[in-house]
């Protein structure tokens, strides 16, 4: 086979100009090779896609969309990449390998930022031209009806409208109770999550349900707002904390939360587990990396992810699918919970 010549190395996209000189064919020919129509000899097939595999060539996802009503991507949409985000994106990345579709990962706030309806302005952007479908990652409010199928994974809301994939969060909070009652803890405080989360509300009721079939009354002064943001919860722990009748051990809504009360303790000088006990909720990676290893109720992130995967998959077949998946969640014990002190 020929060898294809060169072409200039100049700055710039590679265009369908660029890889019909390489190969020294016309740019018919090489548009009939990438959009995989027949006409073209074998030879000349080979020698087209090894030009386009060398120059790296890609077709506009734009220009697909207007000629197949397709651009073979799946839109992930989340709020600010975090750690919740990001070990879902590992799971959705997985799931969709060998599936034909390539994933667009756009984030719709700024880091540090509050602006509701972004959800909204995000599938506006990118659906019919850019995505075939898309997946939400905690979106804040109702989604609008789209043109194209879309999956929400864990939704503020609840799972209501749109397709949804979410954890048991009151489950989880309860079996988190329920570890340290088994400790010897009675005085258990909660770090909770924002009051307007369908997430927050399931986990306090969780926290509320274990306490209340072990016969304990909730002492309602223990209960504080971290709104699931570390800074905001390291500060309220640190009143909590400086109490005269402090809690011997504290259930916090999410892992960010429970790091916060990790460091409020140790500004204080108190000692994690001897003098409190601290359990957190989700599991990210850094929750294995604390001092100490943070003890924490695991959701299943890459499941998740890949729930919504599948899910999603079904509706761009046009298959018939669930409403609503809810996954289990497990607990997983490190160091940062022990028997109260005598």
């Amino acid at each position: 086979m020929e060898t294809a010549p060169d072409v200039d190395s100049s700055p710039g996209r590679v265009t369908i100009g660029d890889v019909a000189r390489a190969a020294g064919v016309s740019i018919p020919t090489v548009s009939k090779v990438v959009n995989h129509r027949d006409g073209v000899a074998p030879a000349t097939m080979l020698r087209v896609q090894e030009v386009v595999e060398r120059l790296g060539y890609e077709t506009s996802l734009v220009a697909r969309s207007l000629r197949s009503s397709r651009t073979g991507v799946i839109g992930i949409l989340v709020p600010e990449f975090e750690p919740f985000s990001t070990e879902l994106l590992r799971g959705i990345s997985s799931a969709t390998t060998g599936t034909g579709y390539e994933l667009l990962a756009y984030a719709g706030l700024v880091t540090g930022t509050s602006q509701p309806g972004w959800e909204r302005r995000s599938l506006s952007r990118l659906s019919g031209t850019l995505i075939d479908g898309a997946i939400v990652v905690t979106p804040s409010a109702a989604l609008p009806s789209s043109s194209i199928p879309v999956v929400a994974i864990d939704p503020h809301t609840g799972p209501e409208g749109h397709a949804t994939v979410d954890t048991d969060s009151e489950g989880g909070a309860r079996i988190a109770v329920e570890h340290l009652l088994a400790l010897g803890h009675t005085r258990i405080a909660h770090i909770h999550g924002r009051a307007d989360l369908a997430s927050a509300q399931l986990r306090e009721a969780g926290y509320r349900a274990a306490l209340g079939a072990a016969g304990i009354a909730v002492d309602e002064t223990l209960l504080l707002a971290g709104d699931y943001q570390e800074d905001q919860a390291a500060e309220v722990a640190r009143a909590l904390l400086s109490r005269p009748d402090r809690p011997t051990a504290v259930f916090a809504a999410n892992d960010s939360s429970a790091i916060g009360v990790l460091h409020a303790a140790a500004d204080l000088g108190l000692r994690v587990p001897e003098d409190l006990s601290v359990i957190g909720f989700d599991d990210v990676p850094q929750a294995a990396m604390t001092t100490p290893p943070l003890t924490t109720v695991a959701q299943p992130l890459t499941e998740l992810g890949a729930s919504a995967v599948a899910m999603l998959l079904a509706m761009l077949r046009g298959e018939p699918t669930k409403d609503h998946v809810r996954l289990d969640t497990t607990l997983h014990v490190r160091r940062s919970t022990a028997r109260p002190a005598s």
